[in-house]
């Protein structure tokens, strides 16, 4: 699926990434502080620091900037995922690793993916069949650095299995955004990353790889 294209009357690509990124800032807060629904344009453009004027420069509608704060949030994980994909060696530690690195990211975009998921919905129904496919591209990374594991014989698993595991593992980095309000009265984000990958692990790996800690 093709990337949907917000249009901009500026013709300046430079000055459409950087009044977007100070709009996707200034949303942001105002979504997680009002809900999409009841934020307004008009707030948005005093929150990203210019006028609304300006701002309908470079979006037609608050669902695009919707769609650009989902859009932005998917690219910068994917793109880092991508890197940590490239570094990865194959191995149970190198899969902890792209696990742990995933997890502070998302604990460093607590506030964007809180915001991206209970306002997803007011996507239009193409923003949101593209914005559900970076999720899944981005579970797919993990699929891919799982299998390397198995065909390494550091872990056993079979096709499914992988599948599953690579969803477990999106999914509990997700947790940490959804439950932090209970969750972080309870762990650091260090012991957070180290029990759920040892938990997720547990049971499939060929070595001794997994070492058991008390919190």
């Amino acid at each position: 699926m093709e990337k949907r294209e917000v249009h901009a009357s500026v013709k300046d690509e430079q000055l459409v990434e950087k009044r977007r990124k100070q709009m996707i800032k200034g949303a942001v807060t105002l979504f997680r502080e009002k809900g999409f629904h009841r934020t307004t344009t008009r707030e948005i453009a005093k929150a990203a620091g210019f006028s609304i004027g300006t701002l309908y420069e470079y979006i037609r509608s608050k669902e695009d900037v919707l769609y650009l704060v989902c859009d932005y949030i998917y690219e910068q994980f994917q793109e880092n995922l991508q890197e940590e994909f490239h570094k990865s060696d194959g191995t149970l530690e190198g899969l902890k690793r792209s696990i742990a690195y995933f997890y502070q990211s998302i604990d460093e975009r607590q506030d964007e993916v809180l915001v991206m998921y209970q306002e997803v919905k007011s996507l239009t129904k193409d923003a949101l069949s593209y914005v559900l496919k970076k999720e899944l591209e981005m579970v797919s990374i993990f699929e891919q650095l799982i299998q390397q594991c198995v065909d390494k014989g550091e872990i056993e698993l079979n096709e499914k299995e992988v599948c599953l595991m690579a969803h477990n593992i999106f999914v509990h980095g997700q947790m940490w955004s959804f439950r932090r309000w209970a969750l972080n009265k309870t762990y650091s984000l260090e012991e957070y990353i180290e029990l759920q990958t040892e938990l997720m692990l547990k049971g499939i790996s060929n070595k001794e790889c997994i070492e058991s800690k008390t919190f």
